[in-house]
Order: C-alpha cells, then sequence, then structure tokens
C-alpha cells in the first residue's frame, strides 16, 4: 500500500508462503494475499512483494498467457507489483537450505541470467506509476570467495545487470533497481563493508570505467547510471544480528550517497543475559532449515558463528557473561519472545528516521519464518500473523 507523503510502499513478503514454482506461488498469491488486503487496505490499492524463484521466472518468461493471467489477477484484485524477492534461486520450503541460499552467487551465469528474467518480467507486470525493485543475494558466501578474482567476477556481472536494466528503460520506459541484502556470513556482511565495497569497486573511477565498458556507454553517463540501478536492501534484522546501531548504519548509506532502495522491517531474536537456564529453551530454535549466523558478546568482544547451536556450545564451554543476537526472523510486532527479546528496537529505530526523512520508497516486512516458529509462540492463523506485522509498521509511520 502507498502510505503517501513520501514514505513509499508497504507490504510483506510472499516469501512466507509456499512459492517455489509458479503453480505453488500463484496458488499462495491468490489465496493469502486478497485475504490481507481486505482487512489492511479495503479501499485501496494494495502492494505486493513477490517471491519469484528461477523456475518461476521461466515459466512466467516463456508464457504470456501465465503474465497475463497475473496482470488480470492483480487487476481483479486491486493488487500491484511492486517488489520482487529473487534472492533464493531455488527451494526455500519444506527442505533444508542452509548456505544453499546463497547459490548460485553473482560469479554464475545463472544468477545473471535469472536477474534479467526477473526484470524483464517486472517491466512487464508492474504499474506505470511504481519504479519496482529486485531484492537479490549478497554476492557470494564469504566462505567461497577464494581470491581477487571471485571479487572482479562477481563486480563485472553485477554490472552486466546494470546494463540490461539500462537498455531495458530504453526500451520500455521501465525502471527496475537492482537492491543487493547484506547478511551475516556472506561477502557483504556488514555496513561498512557494504560502504567500502560501493566505494571501492562501484563507484571508484576503475568501476566507472568497467560499466562504461560492460554497458558500452560514456563514462559521463556511468555514474549516472550505477546510482540509478544499483543500490541496496537495508534489512534491520540482519545488521541488528551483528550489533549495528542501526541509525548510525542508515546514516552511513545515505552520507555515502548509496541507494537504500527496500528498506526491510525485520526483527531477530535478542537474548540479552545469556545464562544456563535459557539454554534448552533456546535450543529449540535451532531445528530450523535455514542458516541461525548468530552473534555472542563476551567481555566486550564479539565472536560470530554460523549456526546459533555452535554459539550456544561456546557459550556451554565458557559460560561468562553474555549477550546474543541470532539470525532467526521473529513477528516485528513483539519485543519480547517468550522469556527471550528481540530486537524490535532497531525496526522502530528506523522507522523513527524514515518518518522524519523518508529513506526508501519501498519497506516490506519480511518474516519468513512462520512455519519454523515453535507452536506455542504462534498466535491466530499465517493472515493475523501478517496482519499484525503491517498494522504494527504502518503505526509507527503514521499513526
Amino acid at each position: 500500500m502507498d502510505l503517501k507523503n513520501g514514505l513509499g510502499h508497504l507490504s510483506y513478503s510472499t516469501l512466507v508462503h509456499a512459492g517455489d514454482t509458479w503453480e505453488e506461488m500463484n496458488a499462495s498469491l491468490r489465496e493469502f494475499v486478497p485475504q490481507v488486503k481486505r482487512q489492511i487496505s479495503p479501499d485501496e490499492p494494495f502492494a505486493v512483494s513477490l517471491r519469484i524463484s528461477a523456475a518461476s521466472a521461466k515459466t512466467l518468461s516463456e508464457s504470456a498467457v501465465e503474465r497475463e493471467a497475473l496482470k488480470d489477477f492483480l487487476k481483479q484484485e486491486d493488487l500491484y507489483v511492486y517488489t520482487v524477492n529473487a534472492f533464493p534461486y531455488g527451494p526455500f520450503k519444506g527442505d533444508i537450505v542452509m548456505e544453499r541460499v546463497y547459490e548460485p552467487d553473482w560469479t554464475s551465469e545463472e544468477r545473471v541470467s535469472y536477474t534479467n528474467s526477473v526484470a524483464d518480467i517486472l517491466a512487464e507486470v508492474s504499474p506505470a506509476n511504481v519504479n519496482p525493485s529486485i531484492q537479490t543475494a549478497p554476492l557470494a558466501f564469504r566462505p567461497n570467495v577464494a581470491n581477487e578474482q571471485y571479487v572482479k567476477t562477481f563486480t563485472r556481472n553485477i554490472f552486466r545487470v546494470v546494463k540490461h536494466l539500462r537498455e531495458l528503460e530504453e526500451r520500455t520506459g521501465r525502471r527496475v533497481k537492482l537492491a543487493i541484502e547484506p547478511e551475516p556470513a556472506c561477502y557483504l556482511e556488514t555496513t561498512d563493508e557494504t560502504v567500502a565495497y560501493f566505494k571501492e569497486r562501484i563507484y571508484s573511477l576503475a568501476g566507472i570505467r568497467e560499466l562504461a565498458e560492460v554497458a558500452g556507454i560514456p563514462l559521463s553517463e556511468a555514474e549516472g547510471a550505477v546510482r540509478r540501478y544499483l543500490g541496496v536492501v537495508f534489512d534491520i534484522g540482519h545488521q541488528s544480528v551483528g550489533f549495528e546501531n542501526i541509525t548510525e548504519s542508515l546514516t552511513k548509506l545515505v552520507e555515502a550517497g548509496i541507494p537504500i532502495f527496500k528498506l526491510q522491517a525485520a526483527a531477530s531474536l535478542w537474548v540479552e543475559n545469556l545464562t544456563r537456564d535459557k539454554l534448552e529453551a533456546l535450543r529449540r530454535f535451532t531445528d530450523t532449515i535455514y542458516l541461525s549466523q548468530t552473534s555472542l558478546k563476551q567481555n566486550g568482544e564479539i565472536t560470530k558463528y554460523l549456526h546459533l547451536g555452535e554459539a550456544l556450545d561456546a557459550y556451554e564451554a565458557n559460560p561468562v557473561d553474555s549477550e546474543m543476537r541470532t539470525h532467526f526472523h521473529v513477528p516485528v510486532f513483539l519485543e519480547e519472545l517468550g522469556p527471550f527479546r528481540t530486537t524490535r528496537f532497531g525496526v522502530q529505530e528506523a522507522l523513527k528516521m524514515h518518518r522524519k526523512s523518508p529513506l526508501s520508497d519501498h519497506l516490506e516486512i519480511e518474516t519468513y519464518t512462520w512455519d519454523v516458529l515453535p507452536e506455542e509462540l504462534k498466535t491466530g492463523n499465517i493472515i493475523d500473523y501478517v496482519n499484525s506485522e503491517l498494522e504494527f509498521v504502518r503505526t509507527e509511520l503514521i499513526g
């Protein structure tokens, strides 16, 4: 939905629903989104954040019938697509995902072709008054980045997609934006790393020259092109896991001139004071198909682990005063989750900053973990859950 007054479009990520194929995503879209709209935005158009996997992109790209059916459905239900999650290439629900979620990474031809296909679909199905965004992976899983050539390869591939987006706008009049999402354990993890990458690889003279070469455009146009089509997703939950100050991190991006093409309201699990009596309850959150990157703060030092279980084992081996944050998406409307807390405060900081001076025209709630939350922490059904999140964010922004 359009929040008006420059606050941007807001919706929830359909990554929460089954959607590994277009058949699944189409069914989820038709079953759930109209129900949410009727309660949240009954009299105004409602925004859709659509998950499009590689399999879905292939189906939609090859079938004009399916694309027309999607456009007809959106029009009939007074819905519009403003952003696509093209981060998970393959299956994301029901099977073990872990670090496979980053594959194929940005060194691959598959990632480039997939992203370009999603852009083409978006240019056709999104409304003319919206510049849609594509959310994509943080370039590569950090352990896979073996050398300088690896970085050069994925940077050049990003430029190839910028070239495609530029040509797409020239051809169709539709501007589609690519947004890289930093995440724990990836090549782009922290805000400082993200700013450094953009300054050294994208905005530097060498980066602008490379884009000009790839896109076949003069230097005078290359710098404007990269800022027009390439930016970031700022996932508040991800940066909170790393103990970042959210206001400071957002300020760094703004001051560096890096476009925040999507501001993602997400909260993570927070244990303010980890003690032995909390370990059993915490281990319930280790039974998940996703990575649970965790930061453990002890004696002022932060140690990062790929899995929550590893962090808990480390604490048991050295049970000193500890604070812990873990990449387990939890409802943004909750300040507490049973005996634990959440990083909702980070969401509130970002929304306060956005309310004062809008940071992005795309806002999204991404809590995709409904299906793996412990049963006693679920209240109502998925529609109630989504509506509570949307109402919380909307209230924080406009009262």
